[in-house]
């Protein structure tokens, strides 16, 4: 804004830059949607270990593909995940959380599921009015002792304790409130009066359970993927309480599930589309290579580019060190989040670095197997993404490929680091020109974002990520009376084109080795 002169003299006036620096965004969170042990349903929630999941969601429970999944993301490199933790709503077989009942008020674990009834509730009165009725103390401790579940495992061992509690609702510190605000165990149900239950004094009762937590049936696509989950926001869609993430796993539904069916895979590639991420499918346990095998059949569709799936599934230890089946995805995700730290998300998350860490070997159509150079040479041009047993390196991720990456597709989204960098561009310069909303829409202001995003591809470009040796061979940014004629501007609309040169992985390596003939003398 110009200096307002009023007397004879020297003003000085700050100008602005006109920068305004478009950073980029994280490239390697995973979002992981499935059954759990414990912790809350239908929410998004931000872990970064696998302790972390531990804490919140219970940790392994042979029930729970996504647990396996979570912390083999984590073994191979992952750094952040978002859980999305679904149970059964199905009436009669619906997930149920604990009740208990102590001196007539009713409590009932946070979540449901048969971890809460590890919980030992205790109420003294020692408060610091022992007069006031309607106050107490309440502690809730997820016993280790207790073994309530199929693992016969007890509680996390959390310790939770709230003084000065009230039961009068219009106390500032009524423990309906308190709990629900500030407790990862409990929630208070009924039975809580300004003068009842707590008419004296006692030195300590406990609470027992009088309803039985359950975990309810098996999920399936109705709690994960089904349209009436997009309209209430659970399932795959709680995931829209996310910020941002960059991949998908949808692990099994059930340790013995084979295929969580094409509908699925096609709502999450399209999800994925939505919010410039990418898919990591599980391909079935009974693809056998032998046959003919039809990608396409898994139904991401339209939306394929948009998604990448690994075959086959992989043999690795569980807790009691016997061999167990698993779905590659959240290895493979660890394999992606290792991959982009190391060297960027423009680098193929597969070869010889690529390797998978706690894995045994892979299981193909119920047998243990490897597949061959010839195997994967038939299945590659499908677009079908190969695990394998290498000498000395051991298990890797030997493919990089999209579901639109089959040969016959010529696509240009045919490769998953080629994809990736271009989500990653879109989802940065998305967030980054907001500031560019409302502002004059003229020369200046496009001189501006030539500026910005220029600088913003300059400096990918000097970290590798584009093909070409020079600048202009490399990208290239447009913003002008050429990009946004005066009906654009008429309109309120303000064109930016920016395009790039992808660095393509090196499938194949040909070696020509001739043979020099002896000088001849002439």
């Amino acid at each position: 804004m110009p200096v307002a002169v009023t007397y004879p003299g020297v003003y000085v006036e700050e100008l602005p830059s006109g920068v305004h620096t478009i950073v980029g965004v994280a490239t390697s969170i995973a979002a992981f949607v499935g059954r759990a042990w414990s912790g809350p349903v239908d929410k998004a929630t931000t872990i970064y270990s696998y302790a972390d999941y531990a804490r919140t969601f219970g940790g392994l429970w042979r029930d729970s593909t996504m647990s396996y999944s979570v912390q083999q993301f984590f073994q191979n490199g992952g750094s952040q995940a978002i859980i999305v933790r679904v149970a059964s709503h199905t009436a009669g077989s619906a997930a149920a959380a604990a009740t208990y009942t102590i001196d007539g008020a009713v409590f009932a674990a946070a979540w449901p599921g048969s971890w809460g009834n590890n919980l030992v509730l205790t109420i003294d009165h020692n408060t610091r009015d022992t007069a006031n009725v309607s106050l107490f103390n309440l502690t809730i401790v997820d016993d280790t002792n207790t073994k309530n579940d199929a693992m016969k495992r007890g509680g996390s061992g959390m310790r939770e304790t709230f003084y000065n509690v009230s039961a009068d609702p219009s106390d500032p510190r009524f423990v309906t409130t308190i709990l629900a605000q500030q407790s990862q165990l409990l929630r208070a149900q009924s039975g809580l009066a300004a003068a009842a239950p707590y008419k004296a004094p006692a030195a300590g009762s406990a609470g027992a359970p009088t309803a039985t937590g359950s975990d309810g049936a098996a999920i399936g696509a109705a709690e994960v993927s089904a349209a009436t989950n997009a309209a209430a926001g659970t399932g795959l869609w709680a995931l829209d309480q996310a910020d941002i993430f960059n991949m998908l796993i949808i692990p099994p539904f059930t340790a013995d599930t084979t295929d969580n069916g094409s509908a699925t895979w096609a709502a999450a590639a399209q999800y994925c589309r939505d919010h410039r991420a990418v898919l990591l499918v599980d391909a079935p346990s009974n693809w056998n290579p032998a046959n003919t095998l039809d990608p396409s059949a898994l139904g991401a569709g339209a939306f394929a580019s948009y998604a990448a799936v690994y075959f086959p599934r992989l043999l690795a230890p569980d807790e009691n060190g016997n061999l167990q089946t698993y779905a590659p995805a959240g290895s493979v995700a660890g394999v992606y989040a290792r991959t982009d730290v190391a060297r960027g998300v423009w680098k193929a998350p597969a070869g010889t670095q690529a390797s998978l860490q706690g894995v045994s070997g892979f299981q193909i159509n119920g047998q243990r197997a490897n597949l061959t150079d010839s195997l994967i040479g038939k299945l590659n041009p499908l677009g079908i993404n190969c695990l394998r047993n290498l000498p000395v390196l051991g298990s890797v991720v030997w493919g990089a490929r999209t579901l639109d990456g089959a040969d016959i597709k010529s696509s240009d989204w045919k490769y998953v680091p080629v994809r990736r960098l271009a989500l990653y561009l879109e989802e940065s310069l998305f967030r980054s020109l907001s500031w560019v909303v409302f502002e004059p829409n003229d020369e200046p202001l496009w001189a501006s974002i030539r500026l910005n995003v220029g600088a913003f591809m300059q400096g990918l470009f000097r970290q590798g990520a584009f093909q070409g040796q020079s600048a202009k061979d490399a990208y290239f940014v447009k913003c002008d009376k050429d990009t946004t004629t005066q009906n654009d501007i008429n309109l309120g609309v303000v064109n930016i084109v920016v395009g790039f040169a992808p660095l393509k992985p090196a499938e194949f390596v040909v070696i020509q080795i001739q043979q020099m003939a002896g000088q001849i003398q002439t």
